[in-house]
């Protein structure tokens, strides 16, 4: 059972924005998949060995969830460093919990069919990596 979308609304408005000038929590930025603007949404960002899981409070059709999934991308700033993600899918809680800490708790109102954002860190290539290999282009 996902939270109410009254309570959403007044996230969005009211203590969103309040978190996000904290810096405390992480923050998932992600670009509007109408608007083009870009969105600040502090999160909870459990690690995985090769990114990261959100756990979607008011459900997988939530703004936050379709911008990024439409997208394809975001960045998560945490502790101070700002992360390049890619690759957004929802997973199943059942499929994907066991990855985390045996002392991550379970967010009231989230059962093993529950639907979670996962994104895989984006790895980056140096710019300079064809030019060390001494491949040729063919010229």
């Amino acid at each position: 059972m996902h939270l109410p979308r009254w309570l959403a609304r007044m996230n969005r408005r009211v203590i969103n924005p309040r978190e996000v000038r904290r810096g405390v929590r992480p923050v998932l930025i992600h670009v509007g998949r109408s608007s083009g603007n870009t969105y600040r949404t502090p999160l909870d960002a459990h690690p995985l060995p090769d990114g990261y899981l959100f756990i979607p409070m008011y459900g997988p059709r939530t703004d936050w969830v379709k911008n990024v999934l439409v997208a394809g991308e975001a960045r998560l700033s945490i502790g101070g460093e700002e992360i390049e993600l890619e690759s957004p899918r929802m997973v199943r809680k059942k499929d994907v919990w066991p990855q985390l800490p045996t002392t991550t708790k379970t967010p009231p109102g989230i059962s093993g069919e529950s639907e979670l954002l996962c994104m895989t860190v984006r790895s980056t290539v140096p710019s300079d990596a064809g030019a060390s290999s001494g491949a040729s282009l063919g010229h």
